[in-house]
């Protein structure tokens, strides 16, 4: 029997998989997750990590049946300009599964609307290197102020960047090499203690 996961906003989502704890053997079982689906979906790091930061939680969205439809992967670190802790996240996701609109506090499943004027009319807001690719990313307005959020688009999948406080987004203004984890795990990776966020505080 299959029993679907139902959003009360969005309908039918695919199950949402946080590990309670991070370090290098939960980061392998995420991995080994995304290898049993269909579509290979990764799993992206700042690599190098910023000075200080430290990976702080893993989770992905999907189920035996559908496979894995989103990842997420949490930073955490000094934010910038000396103003205290700062989180990060980062989702890869397919289309219509919503997980990076929910972190990033915006409406519906997909950030298209929330996008297509950007796109015909501004600049890329940020730009960072996916897999050794450049990959611009444009600002969507978040319902919360407690955060900024950023997409754009790395293989074929929807790539978030959500950083906790808002000024933290500074960070990806600052050339942020990202790294598919699923490829190669840097056994130099820095593990910290869970994200709030990751866990629901979001």
């Amino acid at each position: 029997m299959h029993t679907p996961w139902r959003c009360d906003h969005c309908g039918v989502v695919p199950p949402w998989h946080v590990a309670q704890h991070i370090g290098p053997e939960i980061v392998e079982a995420a991995i080994a997750q995304t290898t049993k689906s269909q579509r290979s979906m990764p799993l992206w790091c700042p690599w190098p990590l910023p000075p200080h930061w430290t990976v702080t939680g893993v989770g992905w969205a999907g189920d035996a049946r559908d496979g894995v439809r989103a990842t997420a992967l949490a930073c955490s670190g000094p934010g910038p300009f000396d103003s205290g802790p700062a989180d990060i996240l980062l989702v890869a996701e397919e289309p219509g599964v919503g997980l990076g609109t929910r972190f990033a506090g915006i409406a519906g499943v997909d950030p298209g609307p929330h996008l297509a004027d950007e796109l015909e009319t501004t600049a890329a807001h940020a730009k960072v290197k996916a897999a050794g690719h450049p990959t611009p990313l444009w600002a969507v307005a978040s319902g919360a102020d407690d955060r900024s959020a950023y997409v754009g688009e790395a293989r074929g999948l929807w790539l978030y960047a959500v950083a906790w406080p808002a000024s933290a987004g500074y960070l990806l203004l600052d050339n942020l090499v990202l790294h598919d984890l699923t490829e190669w795990v840097p056994p130099e990776l820095v593990y910290g203690a869970p994200s709030p966020y990751l866990h629901g505080r979001a």
